[in-house]
């Protein structure tokens, strides 16, 4: 049986390709499910001029105009729920319940930025002279481009498009090779509901190809990345020649704080929920614990316990279970290295610790103890099950262990004394801090990182504001 075959999407149509392609592989099986196109300079240069040519008629739109378009992606996104889910999972290996979640939550951010049409606005400033108004103008930024990730692909197409187009400017992404096809779902359906050609572009390929042209072409006002320390270092690095503004999500390391007076059951579920999300593949997944000492024993028995009942499978055969596969070779064989390094710096396996069957990208969900904070694995992101678990005495002690980070992308707290929290809040360096839950951002937050885990951020309104640049004009009247 001939393989599938994908095309990406240029000035609203897909585009026939002779090229080189890549193979797109479920990480279940292990099976090759489709091809998408090896993209070259040329093709992120043809959907750039596109996206330039289209520009400029899309912002003289009316903001509300604009997002009647982002209503009609989000229906027709909802009526294709089932097809997107099962593509999720197939390419991503995540499960079904997340999956289907990833898919109504992009529905429902294109329909939230939609909103903002009417709600995003300029300022008229006092003037030190008499006769004369300042006004600043909010206007559109123009040609942007985003780089995404695999682990969150279909909504990170709607986190960088949706704000894009809602403030009048166009856009071209660059889907992870890893996890296309779901992209290509989302350019039929910009297609069927017809939206203007240009203003929404498809370019699949490989970063240090497309991703470096879509960040250093002259004509990219923003380039916006999620992805590794090392690929947005490259993005800002290319962006520079041209003094093109970048937006990074890159990674994280998020601390896990729990007080002597916590809720140890609660504490133990937001966790593992947090640990084990898309088998451990978030950036904001808890990869480091500190449990005070006087409830370490009763939280290591409970957690225990809980990770002993974590299921994990095929998603695609099995829709119940609490893990699929991590996403490709590589993820597997770097989490089993960061597993042994542990093991040899004198950490202990609690439970775990190994890949699971033969076939398939799988890893059992871990726990270390006798971790200290020198070790790699309290220091390097793990993105896997893998939680590594110590001890601390007082609340300074584990402030200070939690900031001893180069990444600062979420926190969380537990712990039942509103002091507590509110000191831990104002010390801890971290863009988000969860208290008493587990972590996972809202659409009208703001998702940013400190230190190397970014650069701007995404969401609600400052995240909408990224796209915007200012104009101020001084107005003399006689």
């Amino acid at each position: 049986m001939a393989t599938i075959q994908k095309q990406m999407y240029i000035d609203g149509e897909f585009q026939s390709h002779q090229g080189a392609w890549i193979d797109v592989i479920n990480p279940a099986t292990e099976a090759v499910i489709a091809q998408v196109p090896e993209g070259s300079r040329e093709d992120a240069q043809r959907a750039i001029d596109a996206a330039e040519a289209a520009q400029p008629q899309w912002e003289a739109l009316p903001a509300v105009a604009r997002g009647v378009w982002l209503h009609k992606i989000a229906a027709a996104i909802r009526q294709r729920e089932p097809e997107l889910t099962a593509t999720i999972v197939a390419e991503g290996g995540k499960t079904q319940g997340l999956a289907q979640t990833e898919v109504l939550f992009t529905a429902d951010y294109l329909d939230y930025m939609a909103e903002w049409a009417r709600r995003y606005e300029g300022e008229i400033v006092q003037s030190d002279r008499p006769n004369e108004n300042i006004f600043v103008f909010k206007k559109a930024i123009g040609v942007t481009t985003g780089i995404l990730p695999w682990n969150f692909p279909f909504f990170l197409i709607a986190r960088k498009a949706a704000p894009a187009l809602i403030t009048g400017n166009t856009i071209v992404l660059k889907p992870s090779e890893v996890t296309p096809l779901n992209a290509v779902i989302f350019a039929e359906i910009v297609q069927q509901v017809g939206l203007p050609k240009g203003v929404f572009n498809i370019v699949f390929g490989y970063g240090p190809v497309v991703g470096q042209e879509l960040a250093a072409n002259p004509k990219v006002g923003m380039v916006s990345l999620t992805g590794s320390v090392n690929a947005g270092i490259q993005t800002m690095t290319a962006a520079a020649q041209n003094v093109t503004k970048v937006s990074l999500e890159l990674g994280g390391k998020a601390p896990a704080i729990v007080m002597n007076d916590a809720d140890v059951e609660l504490a133990v579920k937001a966790i593992v929920s947090s640990r084990i999300i898309n088998s451990g593949q978030v950036c904001n997944c808890a990869e480091r614990v500190y449990v005070q000492e006087g409830i370490y024993d009763a939280f290591m028995a409970r957690l225990t316990a809980a990770f002993s009942k974590i299921t994990y499978g095929n998603p695609a055969e099995q829709h119940d279970v609490d893990m699929g596969p991590l996403i490709n070779a590589a993820a597997l064989q770097r989490v089993e290295e960061k597993v042994a390094h542990a093991l040899q710096q004198g950490a202990q396996l609690i439970a775990g610790g190994k890949r699971a069957g033969a076939t398939g990208y799988f890893f059992q969900p871990t726990i270390l103890s006798g971790v200290t904070q020198d070790m790699a694995i309290m220091q390097e992101e793990i993105f896997g099950p893998v939680l590594p678990v110590t001890t601390f005495r007082t609340l300074d002690e584990a402030i200070a262990l939690a900031n001893d980070s180069e990444y600062g992308l979420t926190s969380s707290l537990y712990t039942q004394n509103l002091n507590t929290a509110m000191l831990a809040l104002r010390q801890l360096k971290f863009g988000e801090t969860y208290i008493n839950r587990e972590n996972f951002e809202a659409m009208q937050g703001f998702h940013a990182g400190w230190r190397k885990s970014g650069i701007g951020g995404a969401d609600g309104r400052h995240g909408l504001e990224e796209y915007l640049q200012t104009h101020v004009a001084y107005l003399q009247f006689s």
